[in-house]
């Protein structure tokens, strides 16, 4: 997804090392889906540094296109939210790609609202791209 895709603007790719690294780090907010091998991941972090915003978490998800659309990116997403929520976090964040229309949608689905887009503030590839945030709330206090 890194190398082949506008839908994350980073361009360095990780390898298999560095996303073991980042598993152990994050053990209670990393999960991946297996069918044949790894198919998908979700994770979450702290939004932004300070405690001005230690109730909001930012998330990423990655799915292998052959298990779009069949519930496995809602299953993992499920488990992402009751975790984030069971350590408090009241809500989770969606930053994307303005190239990845797909991921709005299926945010869309999901219940997140969105709140913002911020235009040709990423770069890849040599192009400019727009970052649309989308906001749901996990669970009130």
């Amino acid at each position: 997804m890194i190398a082949d895709t506008l839908f994350t603007f980073t361009t360095d790719v990780k390898t298999a090392a560095e996303v073991e690294d980042l598993i152990a780090v994050r053990a209670d907010q990393f999960w991946v889906a297996e069918a044949d091998g790894i198919v998908g991941f979700v994770t979450f972090g702290s939004f932004r540094s300070g405690p001005g915003y230690r109730d909001a978490v930012e998330h990423s998800i990655v799915l292998d296109s052959s298990v779009q659309g069949t519930g496995v990116g809602r299953g993992l997403m499920q488990t992402a939210f009751d975790a984030a929520a069971a350590q408090g976090r009241r809500i989770m964040v969606a930053a994307i790609s303005g190239a990845n229309p797909g991921a709005v949608g299926f945010h869309t689905a999901l219940g997140f609202d969105h709140v913002g887009r911020m235009p040709r503030i990423g770069q890849k590839n040599g192009q400019q791209l727009d970052l649309i945030l989308m906001q749901k709330m996990l669970s009130p206090r």
